[in-house]
């Protein structure tokens, strides 16, 4: 079953400066929950470009570590990218970041479209832990979002 999480906020800071933010894959780890233990293997450096692969570790349970590598599968400078699972915990990942200039600053929004393996127990477990999972580490994301750009 494909799942989506979408959220959006608006930050009192220029879509260049949340661009550059952003793009700059390093700076993953500063919003990612302490809890997932993110660790950047490798595609952490340069700039970002379409086909760029970028591969790290997350904690998804205590003392439960998995390999993630995603692709910028899709880029427009300042705009909009897009970051898909290659290898992963999940059966197909889809995450477009967007980048609009409002009237207050920069409106971000982050639209994820995924699907658990293992069919029948995958939905299960996404009842019981991913879906909320997913909403903290989001929540999360938002709060520091909040605190950089203030």
């Amino acid at each position: 079953m494909i799942h989506r999480l979408k959220r959006m906020q608006v930050v009192d800071a220029s879509r260049s400066d949340v661009w550059k933010y952003f793009s700059s894959v390093n700076n993953l780890n500063e919003m990612t929950p302490p809890d997932m233990r993110f660790e950047i293997i490798h595609g952490g450096d340069g700039k970002m470009f379409r086909g760029k692969l970028i591969e790290y570790r997350v904690q998804l349970v205590p003392m439960v570590k998995s390999r993630w590598l995603t692709e910028i599968s899709h880029i427009e400078d300042k705009i909009y990218f897009v970051d898909e699972q290659r290898i992963g915990p999940y059966k197909y990942w889809h995450h477009e970041h967007r980048f609009d200039s409002v009237d207050c600053g920069t409106r971000i929004t982050d639209q994820v479209t995924y699907e658990l393996p293992f069919g029948p127990a995958g939905n299960l477990a996404h009842i019981l832990w991913v879906k909320k999972k997913l909403e903290h580490i989001f929540d999360y994301r938002c709060e520091k979002i909040n605190v950089i750009f203030s």
